[in-house]
């Protein structure tokens, strides 16, 4: 799902580009300004090569001056001397900003994105955004640049042309232009056709993002499965809808400077017929109808430059669209205007909380009391709503009703990063960066001492496997830690949250997906871990949680049975019925 236009008719190209030069072009105003300065200078000289071509004429093929020879030929040296130097220094000026605005716009999308709550992220594709941040982008960095050119050089350019035409003859100027009102009709539908058509290429762009990124996670799945033709036939179709609409797109900004050829068509033959009529009788000279035609054909590609333009803002303005539709997204949920202080160190506790995804309702009326420094297990189907817990008490997820405390406070009191810089998360899938091992571990922290990372190493086994890899802890991961196994990864998640030495501890089936083996290891590093911690574990394999203080069972989104492992396996309810499926017995172990 991504974020969509409701009508291309809504974009209002005027307020969007005041919007995107308040925002991130207005810091650079001075540069910006002598850049212009620049390209007005390099268009104005456009002008003055078309001007020179009437005393070439007159007063050199037809007066035969050797010094108005020499004099032209300078003059017109010098020009394109100074057009090279100009055109060097504004470019490079051009392509700095540039880029910088194009670093500030991609980072402040990545900021607000991050900002954003889980809600918006389970209904937006990772390749959606990932083209937000990156295709929209750069697609308005490479228009902007064409905008600031076309209106300082091209559009000088052309004003100092015509000055020259109208300075030979006002009616001869009239004539070149008398094409112009045939743009008008057809520039308004193309310019429409245009909006709608550019919408459609961003759409294929993400959609192809987030195939690719849909790919490359889940390589092992497709070559597993058998479906690389698949993946690939699902790409190619993509790729020749993406050829489709951007031709289309292409199409649309084409039309515009197509149109400018005919009435430039049109002009000419004009200005050729009737100026011509007028040197045969004498009424001008060879060196004014020149000059004149020298300024109407080097009006003719600024023109055309200025045409496309037009088109190249009418695709750019659905980037920019897109990405204030992002930048005006809002959390759902925010801290309050007034946090309140609390300590991590007392008892968790949920009362009648109820939570709900839409119409779905995860959470039913769940209340019970995690004591501070215990061990409290969430055990129950796939579904049943033991990882929302954990979201609704991280701040996640917002809770539709109810109060969830930590030390008597309710965590929608509580500033949520104050919040989650108190808990320490070691879940089934932990996420390692494409970094070095040890940076996995303190994740920027750079105030960790040698020590208190060789302990938290130490503890946490890592430095059982240390000696295995190239680099040891200076050894890079992988992108997502595909260079470590998933025992390793584990214990890697785990050293990170010694690290981080909270006092509230969230284990979300950290030992699901490991041999017996690594189990062992990882779950004898997750015993030190919840040393004297408030710890919520959630756990398939029940053998990991019997010595748990308390186990709270649930079955869709409620809580069912609550208790002791003895206590539950005497109930002879459905706790009991779980132990003898993995067990094979009912007794109290």
């Amino acid at each position: 799902m991504d974020i969509k236009l409701s009508s291309t008719k809504q974009i209002n190209q005027r307020k969007l580009f005041v919007w995107l030069w308040q925002g991130y072009l207005r810091r650079h105003v001075w540069v910006l300004a002598f850049i212009v300065i620049l390209m007005m200078i390099e268009g104005s000289m456009v002008g003055g090569l078309a001007w020179m071509m009437q005393p070439l004429f007159d007063g050199v093929f037809v007066g035969g001056s050797y010094t108005q020879l020499w004099v032209v030929g300078a003059i017109v040296f010098c020009l394109f001397l100074a057009r090279a130097i100009l055109s060097v220094v504004h470019r490079v000026l051009m392509t700095k900003i540039a880029k910088e605005s194009v670093a500030d716009l991609q980072n402040d999308l990545l900021s607000h994105l991050l900002s954003l709550d889980m809600g918006f992220f389970a209904q937006h594709a990772p390749g959606y955004l990932m083209e937000r941040v990156q295709g929209d982008v750069q697609a308005v960095g490479t228009i902007w640049g064409l905008i600031v050119r076309g209106a300082a050089r091209d559009l000088v350019g052309l004003i100092s042309l015509f000055a020259v035409m109208l300075s030979i003859d006002w009616l001869w100027t009239l004539v070149a232009l008398m094409g112009a009102p045939l743009l008008m009709g057809p520039s308004l539908i193309a310019a429409r056709y245009t909006r709608k058509q550019a919408s459609k290429a961003r759409e294929v762009a993400a959609n192809m993002a987030t195939r690719l990124d849909e790919a490359f996670h889940g390589v092992g799945t497709i070559k597993l499965n058998g479906l690389e033709r698949y993946y690939a036939d699902r790409y190619r179709t993509l790729t020749q809808r993406q050829i489709k609409v951007e031709v289309k797109t292409l199409f649309g900004t084409a039309v515009i400077p197509s149109l400018v050829d005919i009435m430039s068509g049109i002009g000419f033959a004009g200005v050729i017929i009737y100026g011509g009529y007028e040197i045969i009788s004498g009424a001008k000279s060879i060196g004014q109808f020149m000059a004149f035609f020298s300024a109407l054909g080097l009006a003719f590609e600024p023109l055309r430059r200025l045409a496309g333009i037009t088109g190249l803002i009418n695709a750019a303005s659905v980037s920019i669209q897109r990405m204030r539709d992002i930048l005006n997204q809002k959390p759902k949920f925010l801290g309050p205007d007034q946090p309140k202080s609390f300590s991590a160190e007392g008892d968790i506790e949920f009362k009648n909380v109820s939570l709900h995804f839409g119409d779905m309702q995860v959470l039913n009326n769940i209340s019970f009391i995690a004591p501070a420094g215990k061990t409290t297990a969430l055990v129950g189907a796939s579904g049943a709503g033991k990882t929302t817990i954990f979201n609704a008490l991280t701040r996640l997820y917002a809770h539709s009703s109810g109060e969830i405390t930590v030390s008597g406070v309710s965590n929608a009191e509580i500033d949520p990063n104050a919040l989650r810089a108190n808990i320490s998360v070691v879940s089934q899938d932990s996420l390692l960066f494409d970094e070095t091992l040890g940076e996995n571990i303190t994740l920027g922290s750079v105030d960790v001492s040698q020590k208190k990372l060789k302990d938290v190493v130490s503890a946490a086994h890592v430095a059982d496997f240390l000696p295995s890899l190239p680099d040891g802890i200076d050894t890079e991961v992988g992108p997502r830690g595909s260079n470590l196994s998933g025992g390793q990864r584990q214990r890697v998640a785990i050293a990170r949250a010694l690290l981080r030495d909270t006092p509230i501890l969230l284990l979300d089936e950290a030992t699901s997906a490991l041999d017996t083996k690594s189990e062992v290891m990882v779950q004898n590093a997750l015993d030190k871990l919840s040393q004297n911690r408030t710890t919520l574990v959630i756990a398939h394999r029940l053998s990991t949680i019997v010595a748990a203080d308390q186990i709270i069972v649930m079955d869709q989104g409620k809580i069912i049975e609550h208790g002791t492992h003895a206590e539950l396996i005497a109930s002879s309810g459905y706790y009991s019925d779980l132990c003898k499926l993995q067990f094979g017995v009912s007794k109290d172990r």
